[in-house]
């Protein structure tokens, strides 16, 4: 199939992209690629409910690409919105998170650079890369990086509700918090149709290696090998959890006693007064079914 270079783009801007210091590079952006020969449609809205649905319809009215300025927040909403379609995701990261960013080997702390990094990928053709689906009551939601249920949601759940200090640090800092009175939690498992129950700090489902900012979690996992990484934390002291977690940065815990890894197609996570996040966005309390669909998403890298 001959590669035919994209010409009409859609550029979604996060409401709030890292908390304001980023609010240019959108604009810039838009700049930038119309000055590279594209038409841009820059999409800008007050929330991220009013983006979500205005970046859906501008979609539906055609496009060769839509690329999304901001966090993995941002990459969840073009990921729901291009998943299966064929049509190519491109990601100037700069959000707090930029997961995807990482894992696609694109530029995750230097939004200028992110933005020539994107010129650059449009002339080559788009890869195709596996994405998540996660199946929450009566809902389906596509994930491109980690989808969690345990500490991580719960902390997730906490540092969305500070409002300081801006950036990662907050995350950190609502790690840190939640640890002095987080107790493991029962979890019933199925992993490929082999169920299990056990107790364990969290269990997260991955498609690339990190969340929450470059927290590597695993470091091994590969975003198209068609599978999910089952990351579990198995009970531990406090102490011990607080000495794992540095380690996690690195991705230096993969020999922890207490860590498993499980590659798997399919999971399905059931617990009771548990919450699931995917991509930083929640989804819910549990029961989750969760399936790696290889190739879901193009993105031009």
């Amino acid at each position: 199939m001959s590669h035919r270079s994209p010409r009409r783009l859609l550029l979604a801007v996060n409401p709030s992209a890292s908390f304001g210091r980023n609010r240019a590079v959108g604009p810039a952006a838009a700049r930038r690629l119309a000055d590279a020969g594209y038409e841009v449609t820059l999409l800008r809205e007050a929330n991220f409910e009013l983006l979500r649905r205005e970046t859906q319809s501008a979609f539906e009215q055609g496009t060769d690409g839509l690329v999304v300025v901001g966090g993995d927040g941002m990459v969840s909403l073009g990921v729901n919105i291009v998943a299966r379609t064929g049509v190519p995701l491109g990601v100037i990261a700069a959000g707090t998170g930029n997961d995807l960013a990482r894992a696609l080997g694109l530029p995750h702390d230097d939004p200028e650079a992110a933005v020539e990094a994107l010129v650059e990928a449009l002339a080559r053709p788009p890869q195709a890369v596996d994405l998540g689906l996660a199946r929450h009551g009566e809902l389906s939601t596509w994930f491109a990086c980690v989808l969690s249920a345990g500490f991580d949601a719960v902390v997730n759940e906490r540092a969305n509700r500070m409002t300081r200090p801006r950036g990662p640090s907050r995350y950190t800092l609502a790690l840190l918090r939640e640890l002095a009175t987080f107790r493991p939690l029962r979890y019933r498992l199925t992993l490929d149709g082999s169920p299990r129950e056990q107790s364990a700090m969290l269990v997260s489902v991955a498609n690339t290696p990190s969340l929450g900012g470059g927290m590597r979690i695993v470091p091994h996992a590969d975003l198209s090998d068609g599978l999910l990484d089952v990351f579990i934390v198995h009970p531990l002291s406090r102490v011990g959890l607080l000495s794992v977690f540095p380690r996690v940065f690195a991705g230096e815990h993969v020999t922890h006693p207490a860590v498993e890894f499980a590659p798997a197609r399919r999971v399905r996570i059931e617990g009771e007064g548990i919450v699931a996040y995917a991509d930083g966005e929640r989804l819910g309390s549990l029961p989750v079914e969760v399936e790696a669909v290889p190739g879901a998403l193009a993105v031009f890298v």
